[in-house]
């Protein structure tokens, strides 16, 4: 196995004094959405992270760390190939991780380390089609997510796992694979909207946020006592950090992803190395996530591609001096223009300034003004200009040759994978082609809060509630194709098809390569008896979608209607080779060749539907029906006789 420079003594001796050593193990632990000033060693004093206070005291704290994007995925592709947004392209969610990047797993797993990866969320997931490319350099990669098959499905065995399960496969992972040296990434998604931490977490802490980052924490607690029983612990080391922070309410931003200040751009960092070497050191200086990745290569004594853009952060943990200079700190969303057609924001921390390029410029003295309230680019239009210049010039700098335009738009599953985390999907029709012309998202940061509130709700299944918020969203901004999409989902979730067939074919029409809403058109049409309408909409859908067994069935069925019963029979007869107990499709089959006058054909089917919902009284009658045909009068009997109770159940039942 490949030994390495141990970065214990890289660190408290001098660089002359450097020995050979085994690779120490590493855990990088990403916490996602999480705030800076909600840590207790950040100065917290809630009691929310005391795990993580524990490993703080053991390493090295940086205090002033900033993220380069307020997006999960751009922000991770920064942490672990050292670049910045413009350069590694990972602007936007679904953008792939160009696979020339050079990037830590891939230079771990060359150098002989084993390589996992456990994911939080859908968001994150490579096979979803979410983060093309961030499986590579991994040996396993655990994330499998998947939107909710119905509302039987909760979110945390679909788009997303709690942090109790994705430590639990962590630590099963280490017990299957006990070789070292390791290199693991845990991703905690738990933090991110919609707040909802388990008992007792629920009710511990001020609010639900609060609530997350406590479970978060306490999880980690039990990985870090794992490690601690394996006689792990103390020689790892381990990273943690935030990919962004959360707004919570701060400039009018309830989440993230469309504004640059602190609330959503500072994040911790803190580095635990092994043998506890430097515990309790404090850096102050301004430094940024795209020093990660130069720094844990440093710290291990490999070298560092060329196309890294970070500095490696070692020379400031070994330094004392509290005046080491700050690193400038960029960032940037494009989220604004993408989802909603406004301007793009980018952002300079410099010196004692914030600076925002947006469509009215902001400038802020971080020393005097923290919180950022007091925009003072009117007043100072020469600093304005300078920092402007200057951010435009670093930009230009550091981007890659690729050229922006070349950039993929969100695909119908990406985009439906994006609505079931909250997020827009795709580029409203008018939007500027220059990133930097449209509204000022500070003139429309409502619509953007509302439009998450309303689609988290939609997913929820709180379809009463999403409806006005989507309407006021579409009455603010009606380009928005995910608002009209999701408005239409929720008016047809209770059943107000007529409502939702203009809201969904708005949505057709902007987005016409979207499956889900051809398909939910197509039942809206279905369900006041447009059947012979609905049938192009569903052949998009079973084209596109030839395993997706609802889509088949739902054709079948309209083809049933219009007379087009031979093609129905073998859509159906489709359906059933992929999901042998599919209800509908076992039903509606039988009655077919009930009707045509071939029980025997029937029989099997209706049984089969019978035995897939048993409190089924349309099944209960068909297969009496059949039954009677054949001649099995008993079966007949038995089956009626089922069938009446049911339906007497349902009207006697209180609603």
């Amino acid at each position: 196995m490949l030994c390495t420079r141990l970065l214990v003594l890289f660190l408290v001796a001098t660089l002359s004094a450097i020995v050979e050593a085994e690779a120490p193990n590493i855990i990088l632990v990403t916490v996602d959405t999480t705030r800076a000033d909600h840590m207790g060693f950040l100065g917290c004093a809630g009691g929310i992270t005391p795990n993580l206070d524990v490993v703080a005291r053991q390493g090295i704290v940086f205090e002033r760390a900033y993220s380069q994007a307020p997006l999960t995925p751009v922000s991770h592709a920064t942490i672990f190939t050292g670049t910045y947004p413009q350069f590694h392209t990972v602007t936007d969610f679904g953008h792939p991780l160009p696979s020339l990047l050079p990037s830590v797993p891939e230079i771990l797993q060359k150098s002989g380390y084993h390589t996992a990866a456990f994911i939080g969320s859908l968001v994150l997931d490579p096979k979803a089609n979410m983060a093309p490319g961030f499986d590579r350099g991994f040996d396993y990669f655990d994330a499998g997510f998947h939107q909710k098959h119905g509302p039987g499905e909760d979110r945390y065995h679909s788009i997303e796992r709690r942090a109790g399960d994705v430590v639990a496969h962590t630590i099963a992972w280490m017990k299957r694979n006990p070789k070292a040296p390791f290199f693991i990434w845990v991703h905690l998604y738990d933090p991110h909207a919609p707040y909802d931490p388990p008992a007792p977490f629920d009710t511990k802490f001020k609010d639900a946020y609060d609530g997350e980052i406590a479970y978060a924490d306490a999880s980690l607690g039990k990985l870090f006592d794992y490690l601690r029983q394996r006689g792990l612990y103390d020689r790892a080391l381990i990273a943690v950090m935030s990919d962004h922070g959360e707004s919570l309410g701060a400039h009018g931003e309830s989440m993230h992803g469309i504004f640059l200040y602190d609330e959503t751009i500072r994040v911790p960092l803190l580095f635990k190395l092994p043998g506890e070497l430097l515990a309790g050191r404090r850096v102050t200086s301004q430094v940024r996530l795209v020093d990660v990745a130069p720094t844990l290569l440093s710290m291990l004594g490999l070298p560092l591609p060329r196309t890294f853009q970070g500095e490696s952060l070692v020379g400031r943990m070994k330094s004392a001096q509290e005046n080491t200079a700050d690193l400038p700190a960029f960032a940037e969303t494009e989220y604004p223009h993408r989802a909603f057609g406004w301007s793009v924001l980018r952002s300079m921390r410099t010196g004692k300034y914030l600076f925002v390029r947006a469509p009215k410029r902001e400038l802020y003295d971080q020393g005097r003004d923290p919180r950022a309230e007091h925009n003072l680019a009117t007043a100072s239009p020469a600093v304005t200009d300078t920092l402007q210049s200057q951010l435009d010039d670093f930009r230009d700098k550091t981007a890659s040759f690729h050229d922006a335009s070349d950039k993929q738009a969100l695909n119908s599953q990406q985009t439906e994978n994006l609505a079931a985390l909250g997020y827009a999907g795709s580029t409203p029709s008018g939007a500027s082609p220059d990133p930097l012309k449209g509204d000022d998202p500070k003139d429309k940061i409502q619509v953007s809060n509302l439009l998450h509130e309303g689609m988290i709700a939609v997913e929820d299944g709180r379809y009463g509630e999403a409806i006005p918020i989507l309407q006021h969203v579409l009455g603010e901004s009606p380009l928005i194709s995910a608002a009209q999409l999701q408005l239409g989902v929720a008016l047809a979730r209770v059943r107000r098809f007529p409502e939702a067939i203009p809201a969904l074919r708005n949505a057709v029409q902007m987005i016409p390569d979207s499956t889900q809403a051809q398909y939910e058109l197509a039942l809206a049409l279905y369900e006041t008896g447009a059947w012979q309408e609905s049938a192009p909409y569903f052949e998009f859908v079973a084209k596109k979608r030839p395993k997706f067994p609802d889509a088949q069935y739902s054709l079948a069925a309209v083809y049933a209607r219009i007379q087009r019963v031979p093609e129905a029979i073998e859509l159906l007869q489709g359906v059933l080779q992929q999901e042998p107990e599919h209800f509908r499709a076992n039903l509606l089959l039988g009655r077919i060749y009930t009707l045509q006058g071939r029980p025997e054909d029937a029989v099997p089917y209706l049984r089969q539907a019978v035995a897939s919902e048993p409190r089924n009284a349309e099944a209960h009658s068909f297969l009496a029906e059949a039954y009677n045909q054949v001649g099995n009068e008993a079966g007949a009997i038995g089956e009626r006789s089922r069938a009446d109770a049911l339906k007497h159940e349902t009207r006697t039942s209180p609603d």
